[in-house]
């Protein structure tokens, strides 16, 4: 058996070129089963080739290969080398513990046993090395020694020899590696080896996929079946008696966005014209916490939703991936989600480890040096932001009522023109993260915070984010509105967290928007003075402009006005349902706030008594009586905070957290994900979109499928009816 291993060992040494000397591993007894065939390295300098043949092995990093799965290396001075099984292994069955499949000879995948003697597949490991882990994923041992790939057949530089080449299948044509760590007074080796991780260091991230030519070839061929934003107005009180003057009269201004538009585009790769629902793509940066406190079910879950995001990316959507622990890395450039760009994105996802600090800012630094430098732009641009633990770096632990985090906002991206943000969602994963400062960030960029209470609901969260993402109709959305009578003066315009201005003769004043999802509604209550008059009072208009992202025309929407009856006498005053509806929404807002303040200066009594006045006010107002939906969720969202603020410890551990997260929807009157307990099932989800219910209901369908259990679902806040 010995002779027969060792004919075997020298002639695979001459196909490939290498010396192939005797092994510890050659002196076995036949009885032990051990055998084994060593490459070793030709690529040493030329002082350690001469040594090579009496150097002592210092690693027991070796490939093992199956049937058909044999992976040359380029050896090291070391003579740590390829580890060939013997066909017929009995026993070896073990697990991956980056993909968590079986590993077993035979089945056509090389497998690597690292010096601490935990094994892998060798293709995960290597992705998992190239992304920059020099550590054991199981036992974060430092090695030694690398494992990476060299480069594909195609790739090699024109007048330079292959080494090592082989007639023959192996692993696609690509070379297997093992490649000792740089010592650090070898600069010139470090860099050539840095080259080959991520790239941590890089000032300028200019190295994004260019777009889709297709798309934008096609781009001048669509003809579009073009929706526009609906505008509507609600009167606080449609008559008002002639005589009499309101120093605060309420109007609503409602807008909601179109559907998703249905275009028909002329293919230059055909005859005919195709007809079809598309969508403006998107340059997205995920910035994911990987840091220890992340390590077990909650990585593999993390890498499981970031699978789900991958898979549900179009072709023209591009995506880079930040990881941050106690330092930030660029797992890779902004890349098309193509077949081949999906595949790649997957390994490097599903490669990553757990260890080190929380080190928020970088992470959001790097995120914004990605979008700020690249090249190439999609209409649609955003970060999404998660994390599960305090900013160890950046920030002081010791929380505040006022805590503020000036180093994250001066890390915000801008949008080429240098005054529009780009949006951060926000995630805060468990019972330990800072949502003060995740919910200042989000709330700087005009982004949403989300509170995501378990585990399981990464995905759902994740999937409800990128379904309004994937579904943007408007850009840059401005409402202004005017004064039609000369004694008519805007007081106020309550607009959330969208910024808001009147004019100084308080007769005209705007509202930006920014972006809006399809079908995605937005309520603003404007507040004017109503004078004496007769017949009728037109009191002002409302129009809005907007940048259609998909056809990239500007789109100017006619005025719409505002007029109310003057009638000599009103027997009754019948107040609008949708306005004193939108008026209880904000006022819980505000409740919602100032409880808060309240639980921070250790108040909860106190906080509780605000919410629970809030709730009685909000059920016995007009469309409190009348059975209003949208009263009746706030009514159980007030109630859920209180419970939440039952004592210190349900606070700190998730009443701040889930007050903040409804702070931030409320503002934005956008969908956020939650922890929640109330029974809301048969409600409606408030500010939810047909698209985000859609991508929700995909990802809960293929959570169920994938594991044995139910999964919890995100839940958000309940809806308003449609105005009528």
């Amino acid at each position: 058996m010995e002779s027969r291993w060792r004919k075997a060992k020298m002639s695979l040494g001459l196909n490939l070129c290498v010396y192939v000397p005797r092994t510890l591993d050659d002196g076995d007894s036949p009885s032990t089963g051990s055998s084994t065939a060593a490459l070793v390295s030709p690529v040493a300098s030329s002082s350690s080739a001469a040594t090579s043949a009496n150097t002592t092995p210092t690693a027991e990093q070796r490939v093992k290969g199956g049937a058909g799965a044999l992976m040359p290396t380029t050896p090291t001075p070391t003579s740590a080398g390829l580890r060939l099984s013997k066909s017929g292994s009995k026993s070896f069955k073990k697990t991956c513990a980056i993909c968590l499949t079986t590993m077993k000879p035979g089945q056509g995948h090389a497998l690597f046993t690292a010096e601490c003697s935990h094994t892998f597949h060798f293709h995960c490991i290597a992705a998992n090395v190239k992304h920059g882990s020099n550590n054991c994923p199981v036992c974060r041992t430092k090695w030694k020694e690398l494992p990476f790939r060299g480069p594909l057949p195609g790739e090699f530089p024109q007048g330079s020899a292959r080494i090592n080449p082989v007639n023959g299948h192996q692993n696609g044509g690509q070379m297997t590696i093992l490649r000792p760590l740089p010592r650090a007074r070898s600069s010139g080796r470090l860099h050539h080896m840095t080259s080959l991780l991520p790239d941590t260091d890089r000032s300028v991230f200019n190295d994004d996929e260019p777009l889709d030519s297709l798309s934008e070839a096609n781009e001048g061929s669509q003809q579009g079946c073009l929706r526009t934003v609906e505008i509507k107005t609600y009167p606080e009180f449609t008559e008002v008696p002639e005589s009499t003057s309101e120093r605060n009269f309420t109007v609503l201004v409602h807008l909601k966005a179109p559907l998703a538009q249905t275009l028909q585009t002329s293919s230059k790769l055909g005859d005919g014209n195709s007809l079809g629902t598309t969508r403006a793509p998107v340059d997205l940066i995920t910035v994911l916490d990987v840091s220890g406190s992340m390590a077990g079910t909650k990585l593999a879950l993390l890498k499981r939703a970031m699978g789900f995001v991958i898979q549900n990316l179009g072709s023209s959507d591009r995506l880079s991936v930040i990881a941050f622990s106690s330092s930030a890395r660029r797992l890779f450039p902004l890349r098309r989600m193509t077949e081949t760009g999906r595949q790649q994105s997957l390994q490097a996802v599903y490669s990553l480890t757990s260890n080190g600090g929380t080190n928020i800012a970088e992470g959001l630094r790097k995120g914004s040096k990605v979008i700020e430098d690249r090249q190439a732009k999609n209409p649609v641009c955003s970060i999404i932001l998660l994390s599960d633990g305090q900013d160890t770096y950046t920030v002081s632990p010791t929380a505040g009522v006022h805590k503020a985090a000036p180093e994250y906002c001066a890390l915000l991206p801008y949008t080429s023109n240098g005054c529009q943000q780009v949006p951060v969602h926000v995630f805060g994963f468990g019972a330990d993260h800072d949502s003060v400062s995740l919910h200042s960030i989000s709330q700087t960029s005009g982004g949403t915070f989300s509170f995501i209470e378990t585990e399981a609901a990464i995905q759902d969260a994740f999937a409800q984010c990128i379904g309004g993402l994937l579904s943007v109709v408007a850009q840059d959305l401005h409402v202004k509105v005017e004064s039609l009578h000369p004694d008519v003066h805007f007081g106020s315009i309550r607009s959330g967290s969208y910024s808001s201005r009147l004019a100084d003769d308080k007769r005209n004043g705007s509202i930006d928007v920014g972006d809006m999802y399809a079908e995605e509604e937005r309520d603003f209550l404007v507040s004017v003075n109503v004078p004496p008059g007769y017949g009728e009072t037109a009191l002002l208009k409302v129009g809005c402009v907007y940048k259609d992202p998909l056809m990239k025309e500007t789109v100017n929407m006619a005025d719409v006005q505002v007029k109310i009856s003057r009638p000599a006498f009103v027997s009754v005053q019948s107040v609008s349902i949708e306005v004193d509806r939108q008026k209880n929404r904000l006022h819980a807002a505000e409740v919602m706030a100032e409880a808060r303040l309240s639980a921070e200066r250790g108040d909860l009594t106190h906080a509780v008594s605000l919410l629970e006045d809030c709730r009685r006010m909000i059920m016995g107002s007009t469309s409190g009586q009348s059975g209003d939906r949208l009263c009746q969720a706030l009514d159980a969202e007030l109630k859920e905070m209180q419970e939440r603020m039952a004592n210190r410890q349900r606070y700190e551990a998730s009443g701040r957290a889930y007050v903040l997260s409804g702070l931030s929807s409320h503002s934005w009157q956008r969908a956020t994900a939650r922890g929640d307990s109330t029974d809301s099932e048969s409600l409606i989800q408030a500010y939810q979109t047909s698209s985000m219910v859609d991508m929700l209901l995909r990802s809960q369908t293929m959570s169920r499928s994938s594991t044995p259990r139910q999964m919890r679902h995100v839940k958000s806040f309940p809806a308003r009816p449609q105005p009528r």
